[in-house]
């Protein structure tokens, strides 16, 4: 099962879309499923007062904790992950309109289609960076 299918699963058994995308990308984030869920539960809903969409924050996450930074001497990884995490908002920007919750999910019909796309993408740019 691909990051799209699998986001779509754990959305559809009840996850918000942080926890979705994370454990989505557990291949690449080392993550187990507990961890995951538990470390992004809180992200759901914009951080559950309608600001950065989760399946953002999600992306986000995964693509973290596949380009660590953990040492704060490592400037190119300091770096490196900040422009991935830039790269990973604009093209959600760009092919959504907006990163706000508030704004984007109206009656939550779209929501599937935020999590499929930043599961994907969030693989997408991990792939990449290997």
């Amino acid at each position: 099962m691909g990051v799209k299918e699998e986001a779509t699963k754990q959305h559809l058994s009840g996850f918000n879309c942080a926890q979705s995308v994370l454990t989505s990308c557990r291949d690449y984030t080392g993550l187990d499923d507990q961890t995951a869920l538990a470390v992004s539960a809180g992200f759901g809903g914009g951080l559950r007062c309608n600001e950065v969409c989760g399946a953002v924050s999600g992306g986000v996450m995964a693509v973290g904790l596949a380009n660590p930074f953990a040492d704060a001497k490592d400037l190119e990884a300091k770096d490196k992950i900040a422009a991935l995490a830039k790269a990973f908002c604009t093209a959600f920007q760009e092919q959504f309109g907006c990163l706000r919750c508030e704004q984007l999910k109206g009656d939550k019909s779209h929501c599937p289609a935020y999590i499929e796309f930043a599961a994907e993408l969030a693989e997408s740019m991990i792939q990449k960076e290997r």
